[in-house]
């Protein structure tokens, strides 16, 4: 059987910025049919995240993500729906999920590594499975209820940067419906802080790019910052710790603003920061999702039913076509999105 599928092209350089020629849309074959305890797939949807950007170095940095190798598949979050099925739990029309999905239009997986999906829990929108439904909500709730210290009634101020990404438009909402009093985002355009404002329920949002951050942050955060959940890492990161509270926490989801560049996870805090965290008794440990997938299940549920009740507001930039999504993964490393961003392979 005739495939279209994309590999990794080149190599950005581990200090260089991704762009879309560092990756290949190619034919490829596959068997015709699946094998015992396989399943044969078709690609509805891709999901492409700023993680995968340690994936294009040889060396990830990192001890759970494997490089991705030049001329092969590149993979990630992925859905789909079984056309053919040797194994036991999984029938033809059944839609499934892997967090190592091969980007291509056709696959023939291991039936052990899906999951089902069951679209009435998000209403239909099958794509929610790969964001504010899948590890992206995950990592949000799991990151606040595990890092944040979040307690309802406790007047608590979180500051999220990054905070019109797929992780930090989710964060910013949940840190409010598990109790947080004030909710302040911080994003690149006016258009984003508009956004989180009037459509994600944050009681304001700053614009990096044209106003003081710092400035900014003593002004809607009078009481200091009690909860930080951390995108981006970088500039903007260490002036918000300098406004944080005693006892307060950061939840270090990611550090874009380090991501093309070679230095180790996570980013040590300049001396002057670092001396606040530890002065201020400013917890700041590395989160792993990964590391709480026994409590998948129900935090999913969880998520499922904020979105089923209108609590949790979704924002998607899908993009149509398979060989757009190395443009498509230039573009969300440039911040140019709102929310999370999906590759259409197929319907």
């Amino acid at each position: 059987m005739i495939i279209e599928r994309v590999v990794l092209n080149s190599r950005p350089g581990k200090n260089g910025v991704p762009v879309a020629e560092n990756f290949r849309l190619e034919q490829s074959t596959i068997p015709d049919t699946a094998q015992e305890g396989q399943v044969r797939v078709r690609t509805l949807y891709l999901s492409v995240d700023p993680y995968m950007r340690c994936r294009m170095n040889e060396d990830t940095g990192s001890d759970y993500l494997l490089p991705w190798q030049l001329s092969e598949v590149a993979d990630g979050g992925g859905i789909g729906v079984v056309e053919e099925s040797k194994h036991n739990n999984f029938a033809k029309g059944d839609f499934v999920t892997s967090f190592n999905w091969p980007w291509q239009t056709v696959a023939i997986l291991d039936g052990s590594l899906l999951q089902k999906l069951i679209p009435q829990l998000v209403n239909g929108c099958l794509s929610y499975f790969l964001g504010a439904a899948g590890i992206t909500g995950l990592t949000a709730l799991l990151g606040i209820r595990e890092k944040g210290h979040v307690t309802a009634g406790a007047n608590q101020t979180m500051v999220v940067s990054g905070a019109a990404g797929a992780c930090g438009s989710l964060a910013g909402q949940i840190g409010r419906l598990e109790g947080c009093s004030r909710v302040v985002g911080i994003a690149g355009t006016d258009e984003k802080c508009s956004i989180l404002v009037s459509e994600m329920g944050f009681n304001a949002a700053i614009n990096y790019k044209k106003e003081n951050v710092a400035e900014q942050l003593r002004k809607l955060c009078p009481g200091g910052v009690d909860v930080y959940f951390d995108n981006v890492g970088g500039d903007i990161s260490d002036t918000v710790i300098s406004q944080m509270n005693q006892n307060s926490h950061i939840i270090l989801c990611g550090q874009i603003s380090q991501y093309n560049k070679d230095v180790p996870y996570p980013p040590p805090l300049p001396p002057d920061i670092e001396k606040i965290q530890k002065e201020r008794n400013i917890t700041r440990e590395r989160f792993l999702v990964l590391n709480y997938m026994d409590k998948q299940e129900a935090s999913v549920l969880q998520l499922c039913q904020w979105i089923q009740e209108g609590k949790l507001k979704v924002r998607e930039t899908v993009i149509k076509g398979l060989a757009n999504i190395g443009a498509a993964f230039q573009s969300m490393m440039n911040g140019g999105n709102i929310g999370k961003q999906i590759i259409l392979v197929s319907k």
